[in-house]
């Protein structure tokens, strides 16, 4: 398997197992401790990596919501320094992993190939991968597992940011297209349940033809982007990585 079919491989279950924990019952049980709405505890805590930045800079970070909730949601987190919301959302992932990977024998080869592939990235671009792989790693296998799975999750995130915007596209007509296997996607609905959750205002237009080819490209592109960050993993191991990753989605998602 080459780094390209790896990525084809693995995207999909990178994006739910890195993403998992934010909205689980850990996250919650923060939310009802700080008194912060879920989205001002998911802004704090997924951007609290950043430091104490102007809310603009969080919305540079965070293209695929509105812009003014974005601003309204990190100031009104603020009665949370931002390092210790980082910490705390951390714990919580942490805290995910060992609840949903619990069983999964072998979390430890898992993170340990993540990391590999995590540390031997580039981080342009990448603010918040840049400073989720800054952030300390806990020592236990399934801990360790789903704090790799969500700094690979930024990673992927902000390759998609930059490609989506080097396809001229907007994020909210992005989000409407959507694209199979990448994460965020609902063919029932055209995606706009996804754009509902984001909190962008309705009503939505219609995306034009030619918008949904771009989103196809950005897609591919990400991709590109993503797939030297493999190469640092011999064919064997990508192999290996690509077959964890879909033992670790069956155990932390049972059907």
């Amino acid at each position: 398997m080459d780094s390209r079919g790896t990525v084809a491989a693995t995207k999909a279950a990178i994006w739910a197992l890195g993403g998992g924990f934010m909205m689980s019952r850990e996250v919650k049980t923060l939310c009802d401790r700080y008194a912060l709405s879920s989205r001002e505890m998911y802004f704090r805590g997924r951007c609290g990596v950043l430091g104490e930045v102007h809310p603009d800079v969080v919305v540079a970070a965070s293209i695929f919501f509105p812009a003014d909730r974005v601003r309204e949601w990190w100031e009104g987190g603020r009665k949370l320094a931002a390092d210790e919301a980082a910490s705390l959302y951390a714990s919580a992932c942490h805290q995910w992993g060992r609840r949903r990977l619990a069983g999964f024998e072998e979390a430890g080869r898992l993170a340990e190939l993540l990391a590999a592939v995590a540390d031997g990235s580039d981080v342009f671009c990448a603010p918040l991968f840049a400073g989720w792989r800054a952030m300390p790693r806990p020592t236990a296998d399934v801990e360790r597992a789903a704090h790799m799975l969500h700094v690979m999750r930024e990673h992927r995130g902000a390759q998609h940011t930059t490609a989506v915007v080097a396809c001229g596209l907007g994020p909210l007509e992005a989000t409407l297209i959507g694209a199979q296997g990448a994460g965020a996607w609902d063919p029932q609905t055209g995606n706009a349940s996804v754009a509902r959750f984001l909190e962008w205002p309705e009503p939505y237009g219609t995306p034009s033809a030619e918008a949904v080819e771009r989103r196809a490209r950005a897609e591919e592109i990400t991709d590109d982007l993503v797939a030297p960050a493999f190469g640092v993993l011999d064919e064997a191991e990508r192999a290996e990585l690509a077959d964890l990753l879909t033992a670790a989605a069956a155990t932390a998602f049972p059907r």
